[in-house]
């Protein structure tokens, strides 16, 4: 799906917040007053938007007729794997697969990559574990020490995040060095995808 702004963003996750609490959609009005604007034009632009970006179904003119095109596939789509050792080839936006928390309230912002490698077993992550990521837009504002997806040279990896200055390591979580080096690069040639919110380990069929 084609990325949102931040106008959009923040109409979507409140429609889908609201429809999941009250399983309707709300009207113009209710939208307006949520997004503390007092014309209905930008709502009905943003919701223009979210249609044509394919996050919604709605009859414009009729507030009450807005879907979720997501609705029916509840949870965090796993976007591809992620590398705890080296580096593997950065995962697509397809979403072929979804974990189920319909019982969490999860951001619908969050995804999902499976583990690969033992590079982050003092995080207690380990080969096969699903982690979940929130995205990030300031990396500028990531504390060192946070455990972050990151993009590097078209391919990523899950590591601790450490910044001095123009340059960032990326620290592997695992006692054998040799086999398990940091990364060391420049600031500008990182890009961060998202730092870690929770860690899911299925113990059978998922």
């Amino acid at each position: 799906m084609e990325a949102l702004t931040d106008a959009q963003q923040e109409l979507y996750d409140w429609l889908v917040g609201y429809i999941r609490q009250n399983q309707h959609s709300p009207s113009i009005r209710q939208m307006m007053r949520a997004m503390g604007l007092k014309s209905p034009a930008p709502v009905q632009s943003r919701l223009e938007h979210l249609r044509t970006k394919g996050y919604i179904e709605w009859t414009e003119g009729r507030a009450r007729t807005i879907r979720l095109t997501q609705a029916n596939a509840p949870g965090v789509p796993i976007r591809g794997a992620i590398a705890a050792g080296g580096l593997v080839e950065a995962f697509q936006d397809a979403e072929v697969e979804h974990l189920d928390f319909s019982n969490l309230l999860l951001d619908p912002r969050y995804f999902a990559l499976r583990v690969r490698g033992h590079s982050m077993i003092e995080a207690l992550i380990d080969d096969g574990d699903i982690v979940v990521m929130q995205p990030t837009n300031d990396p500028k504002a990531l504390k060192n020490g946070t455990i972050v997806a990151a993009r590097v040279e078209g391919q990523t990896t899950l590591k601790y995040f450490h910044r001095k200055g123009s340059k960032v390591t990326l620290q592997p979580g695992n006692p054998d060095k040799e086999k398990y080096p940091a990364i060391e690069i420049s600031a500008t040639q990182i890009d961060v995808q998202g730092v870690l919110v929770g860690v899911w380990r299925g113990y059978g069929k998922l």
